[in-house]
């Protein structure tokens, strides 16, 4: 959670930049965050834990729908986002003051998401190609 905080907190800076408003003019429009897979996987934390704690205005959230439902049963509003990145990078640091190797985690998190995503991709394209080939025949 802290991480996405901070990468929130990062997009922030950028879209807000001389830069990007000089980008802005000239039609280019701004990339929105992806918070990915948001449901939660352990039963000690809240089912709405990542949606609550993430919850900001121009982000997407591609939540399992059951995390979706029980956001809309009981989930609640939390701290605005940007009220939580002093909190986030107190977190980063105890963390690797602790002697974890973040980017390692991150890289393994990332890399392991990507696969995800392909096998996904590669699933449904299978399943699709068969569906053509049945009615194809």
């Amino acid at each position: 959670m802290a991480n996405a905080r901070l990468a929130h907190q990062a997009h922030v800076e950028v879209f807000s930049s001389d830069r990007w408003r000089a980008l802005q003019q000239q039609g280019a429009a701004p990339q929105r965050p992806l918070w990915a897979s948001t449901g939660v996987k352990s039963s000690d934390y809240p089912d709405t834990l990542y949606v609550s704690g993430l919850i900001a205005s121009g982000t997407v959230n591609t939540m399992p729908e059951k995390t979706l439902k029980a956001y809309a049963d009981h989930g609640t509003l939390s701290t605005p986002i940007e009220q939580t990145y002093d909190d986030a990078a107190q977190v980063i640091q105890a963390v690797t003051g602790a002697g974890v190797d973040l980017d390692d985690v991150f890289t393994t998190i990332e890399e392991e998401g990507i696969q995800k995503f392909v096998d996904s991709w590669n699933d449904l394209t299978e399943s699709v190609r068969a569906e053509l080939q049945d009615k194809a025949r």
